[in-house]
């Protein structure tokens, strides 16, 4: 009778593992940027087991630039496309794509900057005239920023696509590009060490302080084959955001995934502050909808409809 006992005991422990591998989903997910604040959010909460309590494993995938991951989620290889720009996904999904906004990712441009070696004759924003300025890629949210930038204040400035912004910094250190573009907190140590000068924040673009600038996104298989999976990552997701801003493990574990100094680290939260990540809002989507047929992503504006289709935020 006891040897039975222990038979059915281990039999309902094996049950017990069984449910529990099965309650996990997996989900791939693409990351631009690697090591960036808000970009890598969804690594941060991986690590801090917010993902892991919320019944998913991440398989994550790193990337260039936004315009990367839309092209992986299309192709299908990853379920999850995070901060990718606004304009690259509205042009993608009104050329026929199957994605699917389920985020703001991030509103505002807090974080990015555009700088010049210290030693650079260029000083203001008008001495970017008739340079050559950086941009991760095409459709990238430092692509749109640039170009925005470049019209309020009625710039000759050249834009040039440069990659992630370890190369950006190679290329502009080495004079293959007169100014480049930043994210913080990356670069912000040459700043200190007196190496490079800022010449421009996201701040100085007007249209770009209450707009949203980047959003994740998802393909339409994938959000009717696993919904609830990606509205457990959404709950996780804006957890994440709350533990980010509120524990301070958070810059510890930064710290350790970013590889940067802890006085760098420690500026993060002011300069990107949590409503910029709020998750709710595509805000201004008329303005982003404005300048992407400027900046010939889209031909004309998305109609209602297509905006229903668009974007499908879990609640």
């Amino acid at each position: 009778m006891r040897r039975f006992g222990i038979v059915i005991l281990g039999i309902l422990a094996l049950a017990a593992a069984s449910r529990a591998a099965i309650a996990d989903d997996t989900l791939k997910v693409a990351i631009p940027q690697k090591g960036a604040w808000d970009a890598g959010l969804v690594e941060l909460g991986q690590r801090a087991g917010i993902f892991k309590k919320h019944g998913l494993d991440l398989d994550i995938l790193y990337t260039t630039a936004g315009p990367e991951s839309i092209q992986a989620l299309i192709g299908g290889s990853i379920d999850v496309a995070v901060a990718s720009g606004i304009s690259a996904a509205v042009g993608t999904f009104a050329k026929g794509a199957p994605i699917r906004i389920i985020s703001s990712e991030m509103t505002g441009a807090p974080d990015l900057y555009w700088y010049v070696p210290t030693e650079s004759p260029i000083h203001t924003i008008q001495d970017m005239n008739g340079k050559t300025v950086s941009f991760s890629a095409v459709g990238s949210s430092s692509n749109a920023a640039l170009l925005a930038l470049i019209a309020q204040y009625h710039l000759t400035a050249k834009p040039q696509p440069t990659g992630n912004i370890a190369a950006t910094i190679t290329q502009t250190m080495t004079g293959q590009v007169d100014v480049g573009f930043g994210a913080a907190p990356f670069g912000l140590d040459l700043v200190e060490q007196g190496k490079t000068r800022i010449i421009a924040t996201g701040n100085d673009v007007t249209a770009l302080k209450t707009r949203a600038v980047r959003v994740n996104l998802t393909g339409a298989q994938t959000l009717a084959n696993k919904h609830d999976a990606l509205v457990h990552f959404m709950q996780a997701y804006r957890e994440t955001v709350d533990w980010m801003y509120s524990n301070p493990d958070a810059l510890k574990i930064y710290g350790e995934y970013s590889g940067l100094p802890a006085n760098i680290v420690q500026r993060v939260i002011k300069l990107v502050p949590k409503e910029a990540l709020q998750t709710d809002e595509i805000k201004d989507l008329n303005g982003v909808m404005t300048d992407a047929v400027a900046q010939k992503f889209l031909a004309a504006p998305l109609t209602p409809d297509q905006i229903k289709e668009l974007i499908q935020i879990p609640k």
